[in-house]
């Protein structure tokens, strides 16, 4: 399938290759010329401007697909630039961690001027390449199922499903990141325990290994947690900052709309603010070593 793609970061750029392995073709746009280099490396298309990659996909294609990979405070103007250049029946797709309010909006908008809008919840870090994308899928039924190639060949099998109207990709996507904010918090202040509490002398790697192998606790996240324990026993190095990337706060903000309570994710989200204001630990560390090891974000960012 030829397909537009705009966002070639840690994650874009490797979804990327994953499908031009697969023997789809994708024409790609971003304003890094390296990720653009790179793309080309693997056999995509590679487009200076929005303009140019309409008219590549229009070359072949009776309907334009264009996957949008890229950060929620400028899909609004992605979108409106595209919805400018796209020909009716065309359809947007919305990878990214979008607010899934704002995505019916955007729906709404792009149904307006028949184009259709589909939304994407993306799961699996810089690890997806290999491993494969969960991927969480709204909008359109039709347009979904016109899409399957794609969503086949980025996940693994079973790994993809439609979960209804438009928003209800990035809904169940959001829910996702809150659990994983609190399954994150809870390891962390379990391996916590185990280096500051009153068992001396315990080996939280190995203690990651035993986990790792039978235990009611196994996980990819511990697989990763033991894995930056065994590499940096003390994490010395890391600033224990750890960012929040906006999903669990608007999972929080739903739930006080419905009335529903989250309190361990809530605790967790709390943490997260705390140690953007200095309170930082070992747990906090092992966060930020968490998140590096999954997503490849900065040891030491700022929040």
């Amino acid at each position: 399938m030829k397909l537009g793609f705009v966002g070639l970061g840690k994650m874009g750029g490797n979804m990327v290759g994953r499908l031009q392995q697969a023997g789809h073709n994708l024409v790609v746009l971003d304003p890094d010329a390296n990720a653009l280099n790179r793309a080309k490396a693997v056999g995509a298309t590679p487009c200076n401007n929005r303009e140019d990659l309409i008219a590549e996909l229009s070359k072949t294609e009776k309907r334009i697909a264009v996957w949008l990979m890229i950060p929620a405070h400028i899909v609004d103007a992605e979108l409106d630039a595209f919805l400018s250049l796209v020909p009716k029946e065309s359809i947007l797709i919305d990878g990214g961690n979008s607010d899934f309010r704002l995505t019916r909006a955007r729906a709404k908008r792009c149904k307006d001027r028949g184009v259709s809008y589909i939304d994407v919840g993306t799961s699996g870090g810089i690890l997806g390449k290999e491993a494969g994308y969960a991927l969480m899928v709204g909008g359109d039924a039709k347009d979904v199922q016109y899409l399957s190639p794609i969503f086949d060949t980025l996940a693994p099998k079973n790994g993809w499903a439609y979960f209804g109207e438009s928003g209800n990709g990035h809904y169940t996507k959001m829910v996702h990141n809150a659990i994983e904010y609190g399954m994150m918090e809870a390891y962390a202040e379990g391996y916590r325990m185990l280096k500051d509490g009153p068992a001396k002398g315990i080996d939280l790697a190995a203690a990651g290994r035993v986990w790792q192998n039978g235990s009611i606790i196994e996980s990819l996240l511990n697989r990763l947690t033991k894995e930056a324990l065994e590499e940096n026993p003390e994490l010395k190095g890391i600033a224990g900052i750890v960012a929040e990337s906006g999903e669990t706060r608007w999972a929080l903000e739903a739930a006080k709309d419905s009335g529903i309570e989250l309190p361990s994710i809530q605790a967790a989200f709390d943490v997260r603010l705390k140690s953007q204001k200095g309170e930082i630990n070992f747990a906090t560390k092992l966060l930020a070593a968490m998140r590096n090891k999954f997503g490849g974000h900065d040891l030491n960012a700022k929040g």
